[in-house]
C-alpha cells in the first residue's frame, strides 16, 4: 500500500469513527426526547435540551453542528439517568 492509499484508508477510518460518535449521540438524545428538529424556510433547525444549537440547509450538517455546539455549551451530555418509576417507588416507601 502506497502513502496515498494509506492516507485515504486512515481518513476513511477516522470519518467512520466520527460518524458513529455523532449518530450514537443523536440516538441517545432522541431516545431521551432531548433533541428536536424542524424544517422551516428551507433550513433544519435543531434544539437540544430546549435550546437552539444549530441551523443548516443539510440535515446531516445541522446534526453535526448541533453536537459540536451543544457540547461546547454543556448541553446534550450523555449520562446515566435514574429510572423515574424506580425513584418514585423508593420515595413512597
Amino acid at each position: 500500500m502506497d502513502t496515498m492509499q494509506r492516507m485515504r484508508f486512515e481518513a476513511a477510518a477516522a470519518a467512520n469513527i466520527e460518524d458513529a460518535s455523532v449518530w450514537r449521540w443523536f440516538s441517545a438524545l432522541l431516545e431521551e426526547r432531548r433533541i428536536r428538529w424542524r424544517f422551516c424556510f428551507n433550513q433544519w433547525c435543531v434544539n437540544v435540551d430546549r435550546r437552539h444549537v444549530a441551523t443548516d440547509i443539510s440535515f446531516d450538517r445541522a446534526i453535526r453542528a448541533a453536537k459540536e455546539h451543544a457540547e461546547k455549551q454543556g448541553l446534550g451530555l450523555l449520562h446515566a439517568q435514574p429510572n423515574k418509576a424506580a425513584s418514585a417507588c423508593r420515595a413512597s416507601q
